[in-house]
């Protein structure tokens, strides 16, 4: 064995001490992995892996996604040796209040985490979306004299995240695209968390990828010359397909107690710490320790990966010297759009203007947006002729063409957001999703990891309320809006007519601390020429506002949201001149206002007030208060075209007027 090598295996085996020690001082964690994976550890951080610990977010770095984010010490004890901001202070800090150190992977709290990874299946997800931004990167801003990305994405996942269906939804999209700079390593252990993995799984997992068009290598990962071997395979292959190894490891190697079973799995083999630590060669009374020669190794490992970075700052000075247009479009990336600037850029809808709904409102405004943001991409779930999404004028995105800017993800809802979550981590694209609304279900759990790791993704969703009338109930998302605005971080925008669809696009992209869901309709609505077209944009950005102003004393406010607000608008005719009609397409935004805008639009003196909206009413009495009523669908929907629907679920002007003279 070569020094390095010596060396490299000590590590793993301080590393395995590190994550012991933190597990049993907060007497919680996951142990099996960290311990299992060791020897992977080592040499990924220690050699494998081109980073900057002073760098954490330099561009052309390679990612690695723990997806197996319980087995958190793994990382952290990584990214400590390797001299990221991550002092062994915080390292016995594990899981404990404010550290950098929390029980699963966060986004923005650790240098050199990649992505908020938990939820099995996730990591795999955002790996791919990486992958995609490294192949839209390149395409976009190589030059054939230099070359400033080639960075490859490496994600870590085991059993869990293979068993979940979001991981092969990912997973057969990036062979399909031959993301050919995604390496993925599948810690197989043959173990799960309750029971040893043959009493869940029997699939041939190597015979599964190389169908879905991914070169295989199955090796020992304990053994660090095997793996290095296939790992340099991976790195170095032209084969134009994503790399699977599959890693046959121990888990919770080394705790004699526990290992190669379910309960190495987690914090369960840390009472058997002192039998460990003596067998791994650490010393009884020191805990969290690191030998001298290790750190050597880390510090100077750390030398030759800045000198490497150093070297590549060099080609992009003079890549921007060069490409000056390139350079300012990158520089672009990091520029929070102008809501003012962006509205401007987006024409007038004509006031007699026959739309087909506010989908089809969206695709006219999508087009100037897009042109005036060229690292804005779309994709869709197989709908681009119902969503409406699509970038006219630009090409796919597929392994013909990495600068395409729409992507066609096919029948995968939840990897498809979890993909879009791993090109926002990656923060130079910015993506924008499409499917049904009611097939937010499917891609909810990548939704609230976005909004909880504050990805400023944007979801454009159609088909929004009963009004997709003659599809029925399965297809009518009568509680989904509702469901969706509980998301904390999550703006969910209903807007009314083509002007309001203007200023929600808007909305969404200048936002860029969290997502945004766009709950745009397929049936016809009317424009709403009784509001000024402008105010009808900017009110949107606020979140709320008054949309019909009483021209007498006020006695009545009518709520309305999205196609709902043209019922309040018309009941206001006949409930009279003190009625104030406030339209509020984001509850969300609303609630970021003022205190003083808030009671500007909704006065508490008034409380005569009604709310309505094709969908569950719950929600909605925050803003009616115990005197007002709420006029809505707290059932399932019904096939019947949409005219009919709304009739007979009560959702009409009658119904306004009838609530708001009945307080």
């Amino acid at each position: 064995m070569t020094l390095q090598t010596l060396l490299l295996a000590k590590a793993a085996n301080q590393a395995r001490g590190l994550a012991l020690d933190a597990v049993h001082a907060s007497n919680s964690g996951h142990l099996g992995l960290p311990l299992g994976c060791a020897e992977i550890g080592a040499l990924l951080y220690g050699h494998a892996l081109s980073h900057n610990p002073e760098r954490p977010r330099w561009i052309n770095r390679d990612r690695f996604v723990l997806s197996g984010g319980h087995g958190s010490m793994f990382l952290y004890a990584w990214l400590h040796l390797s001299g990221y901001d991550l002092p062994i202070e915080e390292v016995k800090r594990f899981r404990q209040l404010h550290s950098k150190t929390p029980g699963h992977p966060e986004f923005h709290e650790t240098p050199g985490v990649e992505a908020t990874t938990g939820p099995l299946g996730q990591g795999i997800g955002n790996a791919v979306g990486m992958a995609v931004a490294g192949q839209m990167a390149a395409a976009k801003f190589n030059t054939p004299e230099h070359e400033i990305f080639n960075y490859h994405v490496v994600a870590l996942a085991g059993d869990g995240c293979m068993q979940e269906g979001v991981a092969m939804e990912a997973c057969a999209f990036a062979g399909h695209q031959k993301l050919d700079n995604l390496i993925l390593i599948y810690d197989s252990n043959d173990v799960t968390l309750d029971a040893m993995a043959a009493k869940t799984q029997s699939e041939n997992t190597a015979a599964r990828f190389k169908a879905i068009e991914w070169d295989v290598q199955t090796i020992d990962g304990h053994d660090m010359a095997a793996f290095l071997k296939a790992f340099n395979k991976a790195k170095k292959t032209k084969s134009g397909k994503p790399q699977l190894i599959i890693a046959k490891t121990i888990i919770g190697k080394g705790i004699a107690e526990v290992q190669g079973t379910a309960k190495g799995h987690g914090e369960g083999g840390a009472k058997f710490s002192d039998a460990a630590r003596a067998g791994w060669g650490l010393p009884a009374d020191q805990h969290f320790y690191v030998s001298d020669d290790v750190k050597a190794y880390f510090a100077g490992h750390k030398v030759r990966l800045v000198k490497a970075c150093n070297k590549w700052s060099k080609t992009y000075k003079k890549w921007r010297e060069a490409n000056p247009d390139k350079a300012a479009l990158l520089d672009s990336a990091s520029a929070t759009p102008s809501a003012a600037h962006l509205l401007t850029k987006i024409p007038l809808f004509a006031p007699d203007v026959k739309l087909g709904g506010t989908r089809a409102a969206g695709r006219d405004v999508l087009q100037p947006l897009a042109a005036e943001l060229p690292l804005l991409f779309g994709g869709s779930a197989d709908l681009y002729g119902s969503t409406l999404n699509l970038i006219a004028g630009a090409p796919d995105f597929d392994p013909s063409n990495r600068a395409g800017r729409n992507i066609r993800f096919g029948i995968r809802e939840h990897g498809m957001a979890a993909i879009a979550n791993g090109v926002a981590y990656d923060g130079l694209f910015r993506p924008s999703i499409a499917t049904f609304l009611v097939f937010a279900d499917y891609s909810r759990p990548a939704m609230r990891i976005a909004s909880l790791a504050k990805l400023p993704v944007i979801y454009i969703y159609t088909h929004d309320s009963i009004g997709v009338g003659e599809d029925g109930p399965t297809h009518q998302p009568v509680e989904t809006i509702s469901g969706l605005r509980v998301i904390p971080n999550l703006d969910v925008i209903r807007p009314a007519d083509p002007e309001e669809t203007a200023g929600a696009y808007v909305a969404a992209l200048e936002r860029t601390d969290g997502p945004t869901l766009l709950a745009l309709t397929r049936q016809a609505v009317p424009v709403l020429n009784e509001i000024e077209p402008h105010l009808r944009r900017a009110g949107v950005l606020k979140g709320g506002y008054v949309a019909l102003q009483e021209t007498a004393p006020l006695t009545h406010i009518l709520i309305g949201t999205g196609s709902e607000l043209a019922l309040a608008l018309a009941a206001a005719k006949t409930l009279g001149a003190g009625t104030r009609v406030v339209s509020m397409p984001c509850t969300e935004r609303f609630e970021r206002q003022s205190a003083a805008y808030r009671e500007s639009i909704l006065p508490a003196a008034c409380r005569k007030r009604v709310a309505v909206e094709a969908g569950v009413t719950v929600l909605w009495h925050k803003y009616v208060g115990l005197d007002g009523k709420v006029v809505g669908i707290d059932r399932f929907g019904l096939s019947a075209p949409a005219p009919q629907a709304f009739k007979e679920l009560g959702i009409t002007t009658e119904a306004v007027v009838a609530a708001a003279q009945s307080l």
